[in-house]
């Protein structure tokens, strides 16, 4: 019984964990308030749920506001693209399902399988910019790579973050908790779900296992393309180390 209560208990350590995600999910939800700047606090929040899940820095605060203020502007930038496209796509089903018009099967195929491929290279945009230092281009592209290399997981992770919105719909009871959780917990449900993914990118002085294991990499223009696509292998952390240093 003494060892239930100890402070380094796995009880005592899942309240505290509790705790810090109902902070970052109140801080998340704060900084998401202004609308443009919801981009860099998912960057922010992912940047410390995996530091969460790694058992790395505990000071959340200055953790979330360091990664919020150092991606700014790239994590605007992609913000207001996906932005645009969620814009587009929401016009293109409201004319398809409003508008009497009578479309061709094969046009409301496309634009479902544009709409789930756009789903799929989204779910790891926030996270990739906020362990890794590449260009906007890349972090779409490699988003994508990502979620398709690790599809089961994927789609893991679209339900994580549909399942809030259900409960709002559907358990008008459970909003306290959709509240307090709403966005830290699939965030870091997520984060449980590509850590492993993430460090096969990772420079191999972590352990991370290197690109020859990968089962699937890029084929176009030979081993020049091979090299540019890959994914950028300077990480947050690394940049971290050298400033550090």
């Amino acid at each position: 019984m003494g060892k239930l209560f100890d402070l380094e208990s796995p009880l005592f350590s899942g309240l505290n964990k509790m705790a810090d995600l109902i902070y970052l999910n109140l801080l998340t939800f704060v900084c998401c308030i202004p609308i443009i700047t919801i981009g860099a606090s998912m960057t922010a929040l992912n940047y410390v749920v995996l530091k969460m899940v790694r058992n790395e820095d505990s000071h959340l605060t200055r953790q979330f506001f360091k990664s919020f203020k150092q991606n700014f502007k790239q994590a605007t930038i992609i913000w207001l693209i996906i932005l645009l496209a969620i814009i587009v796509l929401a016009g293109d089903f409201y004319i398809f399902t409003y508008s009497g018009v009578t479309f061709p099967l094969w046009l409301k195929v496309a634009f479902l399988a544009v709409a789930i491929v756009g789903l799929i290279g989204i779910m790891h945009v926030f996270p990739v910019l906020a362990r890794f230092d590449n260009t906007t281009k890349n972090i779409f592209k490699n988003s994508l790579f990502m979620g398709i290399l690790s599809f089961p997981k994927t789609v893991l992770m679209i339900i994580c973050w549909i399942i809030p919105f259900v409960l709002m719909l559907f358990a008008v009871k459970v909003l306290p908790v959709v509240f307090c959780l709403g966005i830290s917990g699939p965030a870091f449900v997520c984060a449980l779900l590509y850590n492993r993914t993430f460090k096969r990118f990772e420079p191999e002085e972590d352990g991370i296992v290197s690109d020859e294991e990968w089962t699937i990499a890029p084929i176009e223009g030979g081993e020049a393309a091979e090299e540019a696509e890959k994914p950028e292998k300077i990480s947050h952390a690394e940049a971290e180390k050298k400033e550090t240093e």
